[in-house]
């Protein structure tokens, strides 16, 4: 009788792709997730080469700078959102105190002969060919870092004392150095972001409740040390740009014009390429007011595909947060998703007339690196948060018998 040989394979230790093998809800999810940030980059591109080819071509640069520009920004955000999601959450978690370090140290950089000023406030860095927005990067900072935190006091966090420290001194101490650059947008999606990450982590509502006003006072607080900013914000409440004719060619000239552009887009749009708002008729076009060149292009229809891009966005984020047991992954997704969400309704709302002017970049798609690469950084850090999620629902690898 011959005998037979059973041989017990050694478990192999393989890593997970960026995408959680399998066909569970996870990688569903994963999938949509990666597919809607690629979608809103790719249009960022179309969308930044279409509003500043005008403005090139007048003032003698390369005509193709936009896609260039802002191709070079999305290839290289990718790349590191690939490289990021790749470390290990502990790794993030780790390094989140010297993270907020180097956010910091830039962030006082501004107010060295390093930084500049652009658009009313001073919250720009050169340094050397490279210019930056230390307060865009502090975002992803702040993300990785709150939640590190409150992953770290995950069983205290039912005490109003350890959910405000070390998080409220420190947030308020960014905050205060952007306000003090005249950035009140940025402080409004830190604020968010925060309070997001606060949220998801199932800190108690009532702890939510007093921090959401100590933030409310602080805020406005900071927003009158600025007089530019009072003027802006009482001109918004005092003048109807719609109705006072006096105020056209002051005030009222960039939002009358992002109005103008969006009238034309109409149902379908003028096509890509097709507006004449862009003509320097309507500042900021490829920045802060970009969703008007889009609803002018695009037309109603393109910029509500736009508007539904970012609301599965966040639905996606949230419903990843349900997928893991982690409260590191918890606060991040929690936290992107409300930062995505914010920040795009206030820009939107902006470009619409329902806020002042605040100079918030439109996700994914206004011009700018800083803001491009530290968004998809932070998509990284939830691509991590995914990894990881997987390899804990993966399936133990079962006896072979030869």
């Amino acid at each position: 009788m011959r005998q037979q040989r059973v041989v017990l394979d050694e478990p192999r230790v393989t890593r997970p792709g960026i995408v959680p093998a399998g066909s569970g809800r996870l990688r569903t999810l994963t999938i949509a997730l990666l597919t809607i940030v690629l979608l809103l980059v790719a249009v960022g591109v179309l969308m930044v080469q279409s509003a500043s080819q005008v403005a090139a071509i007048s003032s003698g640069r390369n005509p193709l700078g936009g896609v260039l520009r802002q191709g070079a920004y999305a290839a290289i955000g990718i790349g590191l959102m690939l490289a990021i999601s790749r470390v290990p959450t502990a790794t993030l978690r780790r390094y989140s105190w010297l993270l907020l370090a180097i956010g910091f140290f830039l962030q006082i950089l501004v107010y060295t002969p390093l930084g500049y000023e652009a658009g009313g406030n001073r919250n720009w860095l050169r340094l050397g060919p490279i210019s930056m927005q230390p307060a865009e990067f502090m975002k992803f900072v702040l993300l990785v870092w709150v939640s590190a935190v409150l992953a770290a006091k995950r069983r205290l966090l039912g005490e109003w004392v350890h959910v405000a420290i070390p998080i409220l001194p420190v947030v308020a101490a960014s905050m205060l150095i952007n306000i003090l650059g005249g950035d009140l947008g940025t402080l409004l999606v830190l604020a968010a972001l925060v309070f997001g990450s606060l949220y998801f982590s199932r800190v108690r509502l009532r702890i939510l409740a007093g921090i959401a006003a100590v933030a409310a006072i602080g805020i406005a607080a900071m927003t009158l040390m600025k007089p530019n900013r009072v003027v802006r914000i009482m001109h918004f409440f005092e003048v109807d740009c719609l109705r006072d004719a006096e105020h056209a060619y002051a005030g009222c000239w960039q939002t009358l014009n992002g109005f103008w552009a969006l009238a034309q887009g109409g149902l379908f749009g003028t096509g890509v390429g097709g507006s004449t708002a862009k003509w320097h008729w309507l500042p900021e076009a490829e920045n802060d007011f970009v969703f008007a060149i889009l609803g002018e292009e695009l037309g109603f229809v393109g910029a509500a595909t736009v508007i539904a891009l970012f609301v599965a966005l966040a639905a996606v984020l949230l419903a990843l947060g349900t997928c893991t047991d982690s409260p590191f992954a918890r606060a991040v997704f929690g936290g992107l998703a409300v930062w995505v969400s914010a920040q795009m309704i206030v820009n939107i709302a902006v470009v619409l007339g329902f806020v002042p002017v605040l100079g918030v970049p439109l996700p994914f798609i206004s011009a700018g690196g800083t803001s491009l690469l530290s968004l998809l950084l932070a998509v990284g850090v939830a691509l991590s948060c995914v990894r990881e999620a997987g390899m804990h629902a993966a399936p133990a690898q079962g006896v072979r018998a030869k």
